[in-house]
């Protein structure tokens, strides 16, 4: 993705279409499906800034969303909004953005704004989140730098949130190592909370990035923390729970994961330690795979050479026969007789395809000569077809 829009490239987009969203994200209540039903409406959300009530109403509005908007507009002023948020050098991306998080926008309720402060960079695409509880025990701890030090030197981007406890570990560690983190807020990116955290935020931006929903002056309040990690889990191809509570908010984000049709893992504890009650309980339940080693991890996800794959994209994009073979595979093993047949190529260059495919991690060999899609081509061929 690409770097942070500095202050004077963001003074230039001030009367562009983003300042709208940035002014209907500032007013309560006014969320993705509101937004959608205005852009919709009117085309763009700069007309929809300057509508009547009626005009509102017409674009399917309801009472209590339209009685919001005449309450608030008024005292936002979406100019000064961008002004202040350039001057803190935060880049805002709308749901409409070629550069908003792919995997982010696959999710039901995604957010229609995000504010980023740091860099989303491409190969945060290769992330994971690591969440659990606030009061981590000395193994919450050490089991969270084992499984984070691993996976942030294998390239792959740790995603947590900041808070006390294993997000604070899994951050730290992601960094420590030299690897690449972002953390993801309850509250507007002008405060950092906790606020002893504010150290490590300014780390993580420098090798990473903070993001939220939120706008500027949104307090951390209770009920935003909820909320927040449906993101955790929607911009990751997984979610790893270390230590938690079963009423832990990283419970909460387990079960978005798994309605987001994320993998979930989780880290075995205890039987006597509360902290472990809820990783016991959804391993148990089968609904987290349970981890021994961040291998397990990667095999899962098929990242077991993900700074290969990441080198090989880059240097050999998707070809036309890449995409041709694409569509011939699924999870389901095709044996590559099966393939040549069905996409009516000779051998010869089936063969040679599917063996780069395997080393960009578009595909994987189970058994002699079957292959089936990786999970990644599967949800980005899901993407482009849809």
């Amino acid at each position: 993705m690409s770097s942070p829009l500095p202050y004077d490239r963001i003074k230039t987009v001030l009367n562009t279409e983003i300042k709208y969203w940035v002014g209907f994200n500032n007013i309560p209540g006014i969320g993705r499906v509101r937004l959608g039903q205005l852009e919709s409406y009117f085309g763009s959300l700069e007309p929809a800034w300057k509508a009547t009530a009626g005009e509102m109403l017409r674009a399917g509005l309801d009472s209590p969303a339209l009685r919001a908007i005449e309450q608030w507009r008024g005292r936002i002023d979406p100019d000064a909004e961008m002004e202040k948020l350039g001057k803190q050098h935060i880049q805002v991306l709308t749901c409409n953005d070629k550069d908003y998080p792919r995997r982010l926008k696959e999710i039901y309720d995604y957010p229609p704004v995000l504010y980023i402060k740091g860099a989303i960079l491409p190969e945060d695409e290769w992330c994971l989140a690591v969440v659990g509880t606030r009061r981590a025990t000395v193994y919450g701890k050490q089991v969270t730098q084992e499984m984070v030090t691993d996976l942030a030197r294998g390239k792959i981007t740790i995603v947590s949130g900041l808070a006390r406890g294993i997000d604070t570990v899994a951050h730290r560690t992601a960094l420590e190592v030299g690897g690449r983190t972002l953390a993801v807020l309850a509250n507007g990116l002008d405060t950092v909370y906790p606020a002893e955290n504010s150290n490590l935020a300014k780390s993580i931006m420098e090798n990473g990035a903070l993001i939220s929903e939120y706008p500027l002056g949104a307090k951390p309040r209770a009920e935003n923390f909820p909320r927040r990690n449906r993101i955790l889990s929607g911009l990751s191809m997984g979610v790893l729970v270390t230590e938690a509570d079963e009423n832990s908010g990283a419970m909460i984000t387990a079960r978005d994961a798994l309605e987001q049709n994320r993998e979930v893992f989780a880290v075995p504890g205890s039987i006597l330690s509360p902290a472990s009650r809820g990783t016991n309980h959804i391993i148990q339940a089968g609904e987290a795979k349970l981890v021994n080693k961040y291998t397990d991890i990667l095999e899962e996800l098929n990242l077991t050479t993900v700074a290969r794959q990441m080198e090989m994209s880059e240097l050999l994009p998707e070809t036309g026969i890449e995409k041709q073979l694409i569509q011939q595979l699924s999870a389901e093993p095709s044996h590559i007789d099966e393939v040549c047949q069905r996409s009516g190529l000779p051998t010869a260059t089936v063969s040679s395809t599917l063996a780069m495919m395997e080393l960009k991690g578009l595909v994987k060999q189970v058994g002699t000569m079957n292959y089936v899609l990786s999970r990644e081509a599967r949800q980005e061929y899901k993407v482009r077809v849809d």
